[in-house]
């Protein structure tokens, strides 16, 4: 057992074939895998939670959210083409910092990844159970999990299940079919601005901020412009999917920084139009919480088609928010397994280059959480695991800066000792504005996760057992 052992990133040629990925990715493919993961159910149910929470002020909860996760994304860059191997946040951690820090990460990684696949789930869910309770009679008992009145939440285990063997069949065809229904959902987004920004009513910013800057209110119910963004960070990260796929990527000291930054830059300017056009076309009041919050918009302000027309896209397009961060979540823990933190057996590719045997792993505990756990709770305990890989990332850019300031960076971050620090503590701060029942949900799944690290990770490590030789 070595806890503070690092980890050595091997070329592809010293891999084992069968722990070998195949680089087959381009640019436009990851900025269309970073579109398609951010932009979804943070834009297009998360609206209504973050209006609830900060009212009007949610725009601002949105650029917060967007600041701070800009400031991890010009951090991600600089490590992504400084160590181009799968991973993301876990593998800086493991080669800059070491052992236990990494397992820490990737274990928030693994809450991040797979809470984000059931939440997307679920909020498509909430787009096409209603289309087929209208279409096809379709139960909706059969549509929630038991917290919310239902059974079981059946579209969103089937919608895993579609994502699970796409990403089975290739990685290339998944990320051609990724980009084709990322232009779907942009598509779809512009319409509801174009049909909702001629309700637009200044009146409805006012009061802009009633529910104050700071978190307040009891645990549970927590409000605030802080605690909006706390939850509604949840629609901004997915950038960091892309440094998952740095070994598949055929030129990831170029690609990788065109795909986090590009996307990025896209999505907030998307964001900041999307959210200032809901708020402006409807009191927040009427559409606060609801699962689908710009298709009511639309419906209140006398626009039906463009209301179906925005759902039916949703049920489109959703599901690419739901295989970016399923591939993401499948390739950590590839990475993990092969490192020998996880079962060995795990991390092999089949015949085709994808890791069948993780996919389906992955498949079976996001669609537990997603068939019985409600939207919210998923969304804001996700949050905690990227906000730790968040800091991570920064605190591994400022040690290299400090220790290899030599070393090639195919992307500079500029005025890095302010970007990282403004990371760190945006990120802090988000974690603090997070409400009180996950911080705890959050502590405890980490005791469990140390104590699989200990009485397994620890003893089988590859790092680890070099380290010890």
């Amino acid at each position: 057992m070595n806890l503070l052992a690092r980890k050595i990133v091997i070329a592809d040629e010293d891999m084992a074939p069968e722990h070998r990925l195949t680089r087959s990715l381009g640019w436009p493919h990851l900025i269309a895998l970073g579109v398609g993961a951010i932009v979804g159910t943070g834009i297009l149910t998360l609206t209504g939670v973050g209006a609830a929470k900060a009212g009007p002020a949610v725009i601002l909860s949105f650029a917060i959210a967007g600041l701070i996760c800009a400031c991890a994304a010009l951090a991600y860059a600089e490590m992504a083409t400084m160590i181009p191997a799968s991973g993301s946040a876990y593998t800086y951690t493991y080669v800059v910092i070491g052992e236990l820090l990494a397992w820490i990460v990737g274990w928030s990684l693994i809450l991040e990844y797979s809470l984000v696949v059931s939440a997307v789930a679920v909020g498509w869910s909430g787009y096409a159970a209603p289309l087929l309770h209208d279409w096809l009679g379709y139960p909706m008992a059969l549509a929630q999990g038991p917290e919310l009145g239902g059974i079981l939440n059946f579209p969103a285990i089937f919608i895993i299940g579609v994502v699970a063997a796409l990403l089975i069949y290739g990685t290339r065809e998944s990320a051609t079919v990724n980009a084709i229904l990322v232009l779907v959902k942009i598509v779809a987004l512009i319409v509801f601005v174009v049909v909702a920004l001629p309700y637009f009513d200044a009146a409805n910013f006012h009061p802009f901020m009633p529910y104050g800057f700071p978190k307040s209110g009891p645990p549970g119910a927590e409000v605030g412009v802080m605690a909006a963004a706390a939850i509604i960070f949840f629609a901004f990260y997915g950038f960091d999917a892309i440094a998952t796929a740095a070994e598949e990527t055929r030129n990831p000291g170029r690609d990788l920084k065109i795909g986090i930054v590009g996307s990025m830059v896209a999505c907030v300017i998307i964001y900041m139009a999307v959210a200032g056009t809901a708020i402006g076309a409807l009191s927040f009041t009427r559409f606060a919480n609801s699962p689908e919050p710009l298709a009511l918009i639309l419906r209140e302000v006398g626009q039906p088609w463009a209301a179906r027309y925005l759902a039916v896209s949703a049920v489109v397009a959703l599901p690419t928010v739901i295989l970016a961060f399923f591939y993401g979540q499948s390739r950590i823990f590839f990475v993990m397994a092969r490192d020998g933190l996880i079962p060995a057996g795990l991390a092999r590719v089949s015949k085709r280059g994808t890791p069948v045997r993780i996919t389906l792993f992955t498949a079976v505990i996001v669609g537990v959480l997603a068939g019985l756990v409600p939207l919210s709770e998923l969304a804001a305990l996700a949050n905690a695991g990227t906000l730790t890989a968040f800091i991570a990332v920064s605190v591994c850019m400022l040690i290299m800066r400090r220790r290899a300031p030599a070393v090639e960076r195919r992307f500079r971050t500029p005025l890095a000792w302010v970007i990282g620090p403004a990371g760190i503590l945006g990120c802090l701060y988000l974690f603090y504005s997070l409400p009180q029942r996950t911080q705890l949900y959050f502590l405890a799944a980490h005791v469990v996760g140390l104590l699989i690290y200990f009485a397994y990770g620890s003893r089988r490590s590859v790092a680890g057992l070099e380290a010890v030789k």
